[in-house]
């Protein structure tokens, strides 16, 4: 039952292989396993390929199974289309296209695969992709706020240059006060004399100026680092909501684009094992000579060929014998004399019945 299950795989007439020796049956059901197998691998390269991009294994498994349906169903058609004529040129000729073909199929089936086999990798290799994507990102979103955060950050350091100013003016009065009444400076008179009172209202002036100017910057300084925190807080959020995008930076292209930074030559051997595989039912055919069931398959074939043709020549002589029978037919009644008179009689009355017509028409009009 096996055996028939794939000789029916290989797309060969049943009928006609059931008449052949064992061995040529042997051939044509290792030609319909190796279908059978290559849709198989088919569909599993196509569910895991299709799984990462779904992420849902029914969805998969589904889809895997009709693209692998189809794979079957194109590699029977081309292994059936092939015909054994003895001409090895002619064979090859034929076989081109379908070469063509099983060699896209064999890149679409290993690729899937190459991905699985070589899934740790590829990880490792999405890994340092997702590390770097992390770091440009936030680089790139902190050009968007580091400008900003730097020129409030101008500002307070502006402020605080102010109050270190003012201090700076008012230890400097408080000096000088100082110096006044000790008498090493100014008047150089020892005791608190009335410039000792001028420079000590001097410096009270500054020194409350400086407390004012102290709790008004504060005041800034603080609504400033309430913007900086607030422009800090954009900052992680923006990075926050777009890191899970890169975190899902593994779909079905990526993996593929991280594929090709992984040395080629396993991946080379991965896909001639396939094409090897694919395109061996067509060189098994090729490769073996002409053997009884291409000589069944090709009389059957001329027979119905020879059949076909002699209906078509039967209609066309059928068609041309017509064709001389009528013109014999209306050659001998062209010169009747009743068939004549019969014709000028009808032909007399519809013209009589026309006039009529345009009698009554006109009549009516005026």
């Amino acid at each position: 039952m096996l055996k028939q299950f794939f000789i029916i795989c290989s797309g060969s007439d049943t009928d006609i292989l059931a008449q052949c020796s064992k061995g040529e049956q042997n051939k044509y059901a290792g030609i319909g396993a190796t279908v059978f197998f290559t849709a198989v691998m088919a569909f599993i390269a196509a569910s895991y390929a299709l799984y990462t991009v779904f992420n849902t294994l029914f969805t998969a498994v589904f889809f895997g199974l009709i693209w692998g349906l189809l794979i079957f169903n194109l590699d029977r058609y081309i292994v059936s289309t092939i015909k054994k004529t003895g001409n090895v040129i002619d064979e090859l000729i034929q076989a081109l296209p379908r070469i063509i073909l099983a060699i896209i199929i064999a890149v679409v089936i290993s690729k899937p695969l190459e991905l699985k086999i070589f899934e740790k990798e590829i990880n490792q290799v999405l890994l340092e992709q997702k590390n770097d994507l992390t770091l440009a990102n936030k680089t790139q979103i902190a050009s968007q706020f580091t400008p900003k955060i730097t020129l409030l950050q101008n500002d307070i350091l502006s402020l605080e240059n102010d109050i270190k100013s003012k201090e700076t003016e008012v230890n400097a009065l408080y000096d000088t006060y100082i110096a006044e009444a000790e008498g090493t400076a100014g008047t150089k008179l020892l005791g608190k004399g009335p410039v000792y009172k001028e420079k000590r209202e001097k410096h009270d002036a500054a020194l409350a100026e400086l407390q004012q100017l102290k709790t008004l910057n504060k005041t800034k300084i603080d609504a400033i680092e309430t913007q900086i925190s607030k422009l800090q807080e954009d900052y992680e959020t923006q990075v926050t909501a777009t890191q899970p995008i890169i975190s899902n930076f593994d779909g079905l292209m990526a993996r593929v684009n991280a594929l090709s930074k992984l040395p080629w030559l396993p991946s080379l051997f991965i896909f001639m094992l396939f094409l090897a595989i694919e395109t061996s039912p067509i060189f098994a055919k090729l490769l073996s000579p002409k053997a009884a069931y291409d000589f069944k398959l090709d009389d059957q074939e001329t027979a119905l060929k020879t059949i076909v043709l002699q209906n078509k020549n039967q209609r066309e002589a059928l068609l041309k014998t017509d064709y001389a029978i009528n013109d014999r037919l209306y050659s001998d009644i062209e010169n009747d004399e009743e068939l004549y008179a019969y014709k000028r009689k009808k032909a007399r009355e519809i013209m009589q019945l026309q006039t009529d017509a345009f009698y009554k028409q006109q009549k009516h009009v005026l």
